[in-house]
């Protein structure tokens, strides 16, 4: 039976008042995480279960970034032995393919990674977008966000600050974090170059092994996860196989945790 005397008043009240509580909450975090495909939801997961308070900031209103598509809107994606066993952590079925490939429906692993990563604790706010950082002298310190649909207007609308112990940049192929504090501070990232090395083309292999080795603090107070880390370190794309980017987000986490225990570590013993 359908509820009697709803007032449209509360029902507006009621968003305004939990949205807002929600950001409210998450004006100073442990960890910003900067895009909520495979790699950011996957390291906000694992963050928020050992303890961080982290949120994932998604210019998109859909979670899961490049996995809804599969591989050319066919929606299925692969992952190997090693990739599965996060899917199996999330609770996500994969199916055996050949010996060492492994199939998972793209939508299920898109809601599943999205359900657990806000089960385990992290706060996801889609429809907002990182348009620059917070730094202090040589250290990135937080997030500038605004609301995406300001920025699709090309409105002139004044941002709003996030502060953060850590910063990830998940933001895929675009590397747009990384790229904008290149730009603006013309600093020296921990690249070959110090520059963004840019990504190259095809060679999943290759791809799926150097998305982990490159999965690292980028600039102090600054991580790369996912495909950003390969844009940035100069490797290659690997296409629709995901297991290297759920594996960064993973590792990414680990690190960024260590690091939390050191400083709360150095903190107590000051």
């Amino acid at each position: 039976m359908v509820a009697r005397g709803l007032e449209e008043r509360v029902v507006t009240r009621a968003i305004v008042e939990r949205y807002y509580e929600k950001l409210l909450a998450h004006l100073d975090l442990d960890v910003a995480v900067c895009g909520a495909g495979p790699s950011g939801l996957v390291a906000a997961y694992y963050l928020a279960r050992g303890g961080a308070r982290v949120a994932v900031f998604e210019r998109k209103l859909s979670i899961g970034g490049g996995l809804w598509g599969g591989g050319m809107l066919m929606n299925e994606i692969v992952v190997q032995e090693e990739g599965k066993a996060v899917l199996d952590e999330f609770a996500i079925a994969a199916r055996p393919y050949l010996d060492g490939y492994y199939t998972a429906d793209a939508v299920q692993t898109a809601a599943g990674l999205c359900y657990q990563a806000s089960r385990a604790g992290a706060t996801i706010f889609n429809g907002v977008s990182v348009e620059d950082l917070v730094v202090r002298e040589t250290r990135v310190c937080g997030v500038v966000v605004n609301w995406s649909a300001v920025e699709l207007a090309c409105l002139h609308v004044d941002p709003l600050t996030v502060m953060a112990r850590y910063v990830v940049d998940a933001t895929g192929h675009p590397l747009e974090v990384v790229r904008t504090l290149a730009k603006k501070m013309d600093v020296r990232l921990a690249t070959p170059s110090g520059q963004v090395e840019g990504e190259k083309c095809m060679w999943a292999d290759v791809a799926e092994t150097t998305t982990l080795a490159h999965t690292r603090e980028i600039y102090p107070g600054l991580y790369v996860a996912g495909m950003s880390a390969n844009a940035a370190f100069g490797s290659y794309r690997m296409g629709p196989i995901f297991g290297g980017m759920l594996l960064s987000g993973r590792k990414v986490a680990e690190l960024i945790l260590e690091r939390l225990a050191q400083d709360r570590a150095g903190g107590e013993s000051q």
